[in-house]
């Protein structure tokens, strides 16, 4: 039967990027048998059983001393910067979308990365299976990573993206803590578990308050709150995610109604093309990735009554725009005319346009649809927890 929205809000009170309404039609049509989902779910308690297994990763795991000296600071180097071999005194510039293996060396950068992703895995694991024993893994490593004395990271990223021989840190080292987003919506999915306590859940308050204090005042946070590209609209999203899971929720308000015009009026252009993507040598992964952060605001809008989705400058400016303009490019015999110095990623391309046409159905986007197969997305988890169209089944 259809979902009570309600009912979709009461055990998923606390979760603000992915779709209440998909989370509890989804567990309901899966335990009522529905063929249809299985894929997705058996992928997903596929990906959680391998992390029940795994250490849990700390900020103490790397080599490096960041520049304060205490590796309870986070900190990464900037990926795309690179020695300069005509510099006798080694100066890094910059390759854009060539990642400079060095960077990840001693970097924190990948483990908090896959830290907010396990866990968000996990207590979609634990949600959907109801064991405890994802929930209690998905505890453990927030634990190790935010909150155990001997463990937790500083919450700051003031040595996020370093520069060798040049900056500490930057406003771009921010990209890297978008996963914060999903850490918020795995706590919310541990709720109900007896392996998330009242302490656990205290804990992560007081470490977020102090990040988002840091966040939304530092120079660092701001400059990257300042970003015209998909930094920026990234930050919204961490900042909102936080302030939603803190109960700020004016300040959630206030940052999706100026998105408006800082991120969708700003960013996308009337015919769809995001220009400070495009001038990027990856233009085709860049472009998805600010629709994909976009998308994520519109998600979060839905808490707090700000419609994002449909939001549209008199000159048609809009998270729809953006999105057909990539759909041209969903036939695999049209050429992505910028650069990219990377093959495309279609399949991304697809379970973003899956996401949109479920929100326009009678949109240009279905059209693109016809170049993908309903396997192409059979084992995707975020059929679970996302609004997503379905592709017919194959003739």
């Amino acid at each position: 039967g259809k979902v009570q929205a309600s009912e979709a809000t009461g055990e998923t009170s606390k979760i603000f990027s992915a779709d209440p309404q998909t989370l509890v039609a989804s567990k309901s049509t899966l335990a009522a048998g529905d063929a249809a989902l299985r894929p997705a779910l058996d992928r997903l308690l596929a990906e959680a059983d391998k992390r029940l297994e795994q250490k849990p990763s700390s900020v103490l795991d790397k080599i490096q001393i960041p520049p304060s000296g205490d590796k309870h600071d986070y900190i990464s180097q900037a990926p795309y910067f690179w020695p300069d071999t005509n510099s006798p005194g080694g100066k890094y510039i910059n390759r854009d979308g060539q990642r400079n293996p060095e960077a990840g060396n001693s970097s924190d950068a990948r483990n908090f990365a896959a830290v907010c992703y396990d866990a968000h895995t996990l207590a979609l694991a634990y949600y959907f299976s109801g064991d405890e024993k994802y929930a209690a893994k998905a505890a453990e490593f927030i634990r190790v990573w935010f909150l155990n004395p001997a463990t937790r990271m500083n919450p700051n990223l003031k040595y996020g993206q370093g520069i060798p021989g040049g900056v500490e840190g930057r406003p771009a080292g921010l990209i890297s803590a978008r996963g914060l987003a999903d850490l918020v919506d795995a706590i919310g999915l541990l709720a109900g578990s007896k392996n998330w306590t009242t302490n656990d859940q205290q804990g992560m308050t007081a470490w977020a308050g102090d990040y988002f204090h840091w966040l939304t005042t530092s120079k660092i946070g701001l400059g990257e709150d300042a970003a015209s590209n998909n930094h920026g609209t990234f930050y919204d999203a961490q900042a909102v995610s936080l302030a939603l899971f803190l109960g700020k929720t004016d300040f959630a308000r206030e940052k999706l109604l100026a998105a408006r015009g800082n991120r969708i009026a700003r960013q996308i252009e009337p015919d769809g093309k995001m220009p400070r993507e495009l001038a990027r040598t990856l233009s085709f992964h860049y472009s998805l990735f600010n629709l994909s952060a976009a998308m994520q605001l519109a998600a979060l809008g839905r808490s707090v009554g700000v419609d994002l989705w449909h939001y549209q400058t008199t000159d048609g400016r809009s998270i729809l725009k953006a999105a057909e303009f990539m759909a041209q490019f969903a036939d695999p015999g049209r050429a992505w005319p910028y650069q990219q110095i990377q093959r495309p990623n279609r399949k991304e391309l697809g379970e973003l346009l899956l996401r949109v046409a479920a929100e326009f159905p009678e949109s240009k986007i279905k059209d693109a649809l016809k170049f993908f197969q309903p396997e192409d997305f059979s084992g995707s988890a975020e059929r679970l927890y996302l609004k997503m169209a379905r592709l017919p089944a194959a003739k």
